[in-house]
């Protein structure tokens, strides 16, 4: 057939071409291989940013009651950020191979932490879950998520041929991993952080491809737990009581300035917003009748000042963060890659729905900081570095690396060639 043949109208035998115009722009965008690359950083940038601006705003009033100074918890936050940053450079310019050899030991140091806890740690809001080292205090379950993570990833890839037997699949990777770290959460009495390391060790197993008939009795299994460990402490008892029967909390009764106050304050902070928001800065509820506006309850204020656009829009960012992780997972060849993405991506969206959740009344009050944009350093460094290992696996594909390697910019300066072709044939 002659290449001038038509069909219908249209030539026959001729290569297609790409799209010309606006609708080319966005195909040649969305198959790039720097896509995920920049995806990353650009999202993770403008909820970092974003939190930044918003911690500022909800914690003038309680900084400067508590330290004569409005800008006191901000500058902490700000100081934590850049920590955050060169955590998530370092991570990011080291190769897969490095995170292979360090999975173990960062595995055992966050265990390790969790261990010291009961003995030498001090409690926050009925929580017992910090350590004190000198001026600095640490959370240790964040760093148990980044070890558990790694460590998982490696035993799963090691045990990747027997996956299909169901035992292979949870010895050791569930059992003992995950619930030795799961009860030495519980001895301090975080059930927030230990429905993340749930959710995280269920997504891991899903992304190594255990068979899905077994999920079903696994989140029996993990209902009855949450079930369990919520029976056991009254105050969680008495928040889902208040959350299944709202008319609990009306106006005038004594646990509307008790339990009810914080659920209350923040769904007023929303309604106040309404379409637009009070405008930056403008909150009431931050004026002593919200507890946590800066931290757990931040959500509240973003809903309140920038209104429901502003809160969709930092929805949509972690909404963004999970099409770019699902990209990764769905385009590595490499099996401790994708299932360590599936992880960072499932403990990173599932906090962001249960604080989200608790604020806007679908979930009760649980407790867990809104990724990268709470206040609280712990978290923030440790998300950001998480993400800086998302950043070091996308930049080790191939297609990537050769796109960086080939078009530097001042974003690229960041991270030296040498370090891409390094991690390239590292990995």
């Amino acid at each position: 057939m002659s290449s001038n043949a038509t069909s219908g109208g249209r030539p026959v035998g001729r290569t297609t071409r790409l799209p010309r115009g606006k609708a080319g722009s966005w195909t040649r965008l969305v198959d790039s291989p720097l896509t995920t690359y920049y995806g990353l950083l650009g999202i993770v940038g403008i909820l970092v940013t974003v939190g930044l601006v918003m911690v500022l705003s909800a914690s003038m009033i309680v900084s400067l009651k508590q330290n004569d100074s409005s800008l006191t918890i901000f500058l902490k936050q700000l100081v934590f950020a850049v920590l955050g940053l060169a955590a998530m450079w370092f991570a990011a310019t080291r190769s897969i191979a490095f995170w292979r050899r360090s999975a173990m030991l960062l595995l055992a140091g966050g265990v390790g932490l969790l261990a010291l806890v009961p003995l030498v740690g001090y409690g926050f809001q009925g929580n017992k879950n910090w350590i004190g080292v000198g001026p600095v205090s640490i959370q240790p379950s964040e760093i148990a998520k980044i070890g558990l993570v790694l460590g998982g990833a490696l035993v799963l890839e090691r045990k990747r041929a027997a996956l299909g037997d169901i035992r292979q699949a949870v010895v050791p990777f569930v059992a003992p991993i995950g619930l030795g770290i799961l009860t030495l959460v519980m001895i301090g009495h975080d059930l927030g952080t230990a429905m993340v390391i749930a959710a995280i060790v269920v997504g891991m197993l899903f992304a190594a491809g255990v068979r899905m008939r077994w999920f079903g009795l696994a989140l029996g299994v993990l209902g009855v737990l949450v079930a369990i460990m919520a029976s056991v402490s009254s105050n969680r008892m008495e928040r889902i009581a208040i959350w299944l029967d709202p008319a609990r909390c009306a106006p005038g009764t004594d646990l509307y300035y008790a339990i009810c106050r914080q659920p209350m304050h923040g769904r007023y902070a929303l309604a106040d917003g309404g379409w637009w928001g009070v405008g930056l800065g403008g909150s009431r509820e931050k004026w002593g009748w919200l507890s946590e506006p800066y931290n757990d309850f931040i959500f509240a204020i973003i809903g309140e000042e920038l209104g429901l656009f502003g809160s969709l829009g930092v929805i949509a960012l972690f909404a963004g963060l999970a099409v770019v992780g699902m990209r990764l997972v769905s385009s590595t060849e490499d099996f401790f890659v994708r299932v360590a993405t599936a992880g960072i991506c499932t403990w990173v969206l599932v906090q962001a729905m249960i604080n989200i959740g608790s604020v806007i009344g679908m979930l009760p009050v649980i407790g867990v900081p809104l990724p990268f944009v709470s206040s609280g350093g712990s978290s923030l460094v440790t998300t950001m570095l998480a993400v800086g290992i998302l950043l070091s696996f996308a930049r080790a594909e191939p297609t990537c690396a050769a796109a960086l390697a080939s078009r530097p910019s001042r974003l690229h300066t960041l991270i030296p060639a040498r370090l891409t072709r390094r991690s390239s044939s590292a990995s």
